[in-house]
């Protein structure tokens, strides 16, 4: 017989837990808690140390050309943001097709594949000789890196319940600046401590430093990422933990997957939620355009090497911190439409400031320092992956397509608002994201406004038996109840 005030103490435990990780932890089973254990320490490790390496060799052009790269390749003019295209619009025109593949491949051996291969072109770019050369590298490294986001949310995505995905897409995206944070204090203590060996400049030790960073972690990703509930063959999973992670996911209304065909798609591009979600994201991601040029202000200023590689970090390590944290209130609150709001309404904030580019250098550094405050990347993926969770090859478009079409958005918009030639103070830019914010605000609440009125139709649409259905949110999980129709 278990004391009573041990009794206390365990419930108080459970309840501390839930408080400060899953809202419903004090609720689940003893079984479901190892299986989420599991789930989190598979996942997000892959995920979150591929998306780190992602992100540390996506950014790696803008820490080497600040580093030696624009002098050792003769870089002029604009060429630095053309080299940013390439990657972009491969980036971009793979997103759909990855999700795609990833219905019929499994995820573990495609995004495996996928990171080995830019790991390899990413050691790759140390051997770069001219300009030709690095617009050809990017564009394959931005080919291969462009399925492991979309992917990996579609798998957090097809595990996760409503109390439980908000904070671990927040988790999973919070590397990102962690990884362009990394690249910086790395690209800086390369420099300090590998520039000239082995006849190598700095930046292409950076590379070559990366790259055997990255190839690693596309090899675990082949025996350790648990692909979907419906699909997955992982070894560290018992039979009995499969199951209940089927019957979890059927309980919190999430479909189970069918066979893509044309009929699919056209059901997709009939709906609302594409066309609002894929316009509303690429407002918002441009609109986070203006960090990007925070080195290249510091260069301007006449920061040294080190600093200018170093104090960008800051921007990244607040957005980092402010990634988790809107995350966790999302998941404990159960909102996601003001923590998606909120924190973009803070960034008319620091992109006014740049807008209008006052005399003040301690202005302008507090708005870039501040830009990453805006940053609700997981929430909105989070929001978009909830409302479509009733149909599952809608939820991969509709995520895939959020992050395509914004990147293909991305590929010549830098070129028309921020020419290199602009620099730093970015006449058309700065004041261009500002906009952007104002209209990816207007365009949050349009969605939420749309989302209401389909759960108000959805709520008394009739069922065969004559009655009307209702979708209630219990802990986390979707319960289908009826009553009678009026």
């Amino acid at each position: 017989m278990v004391p009573k005030m041990l009794k206390n103490t365990r419930l108080t435990h459970a309840q501390f837990r839930s408080f400060i990780w899953d809202s419903d932890t004090h609720l689940k089973s003893h079984e479901e808690r190892k299986l989420l254990r599991k789930l989190d320490f598979s996942i997000l490790t892959i995920g979150c140390l591929g998306f780190f390496l992602k992100y540390l060799d996506q950014g790696n052009l803008v820490n080497a050309y600040v580093s030696g790269m624009q002098e050792d390749l003769h870089m002029v003019g604009n060429e630095y943001t053309y080299a940013t295209t390439c990657y972009t619009v491969a980036y971009a025109v793979m997103q759909i097709p990855s999700n795609v593949i990833i219905q019929y491949i499994r995820p573990s051996y495609w995004l495996a594949a996928m990171e080995i291969a830019w790991g390899t072109f990413t050691f790759a770019q140390a051997g770069l000789r001219n300009v030709n050369q690095l617009y050809a590298f990017r564009f394959l490294v931005g080919f291969f890196e462009s399925s492991f986001f979309p992917a990996l949310l579609f798998v957090l995505g097809s595990w996760y319940t409503k109390t439980e995905l908000a904070k671990r897409i927040a988790i999973f995206h919070m590397t990102a600046p962690i990884g362009s944070a990394f690249g910086g204090y790395l690209q800086a203590a390369v420099y300090k401590s590998l520039d000239g060996h082995h006849g190598l400049a700095g930046w292409r030790w950076l590379y070559i430093v990366c790259g055997c960073m990255t190839v690693p972690v596309g090899l675990a990703t082949w025996f350790i990422l648990p692909d979907t509930p419906y699909t997955t063959k992982a070894w560290f999973l018992s039979e009995e933990e499969k199951t209940l992670a089927i019957t979890r996911v059927r309980i919190a209304g999430k479909a189970a997957p069918q066979k893509l065909t044309l009929s699919t798609v056209k059901r997709v591009l009939t709906r609302w939620r594409w066309y609002a979600f894929v316009f509303g994201y690429v407002l918002y991601g441009n609109a986070c355009g203006a960090s990007d040029y925070f080195g290249i202000w510091l260069k301007s200023e006449g920061f040294s090497v080190v600093d200018r590689n170093i104090i960008p970090t800051g921007t990244k390590l607040i957005s980092g911190f402010c990634i988790v944290l809107w995350g966790f209130l999302s998941d404990y609150t159960g909102s996601r439409f003001w923590f998606v709001l909120g924190p973009l309404a803070y960034g008319l904030i620091p992109n006014g400031i740049l807008a209008f580019w006052p005399a003040s250098q301690e202005a302008k550094l507090f708005a870039f320092l501040t830009l990453g405050v805006q940053l609700m990347t997981a929430i909105f993926y989070t929001w978009a992956n909830e409302v479509c969770a009733g149909d599952n090859e809608e939820r991969a478009i509709v995520i895939s397509s959020m992050n395509g079409f914004q990147y293909a958005v991305a590929a010549w918009l830098p070129i028309v608002i921020f020419p290199q030639t602009m620099a730093p103070t970015f006449r058309y830019g700065y004041p261009a994201t500002f906009g952007l914010v104002i209209a990816a605000l207007i365009s949050i609440v349009g969605i939420q406004l749309l989302h209401i009125r389909s759960q108000r139709k959805r709520d008394s649409s009739p069922v065969e038996d004559g009655t009307s259905q209702r979708w209630i949110y219990i802990d986390g999980l979707v319960v289908i109840g009826t009553m009678p129709s009026q």
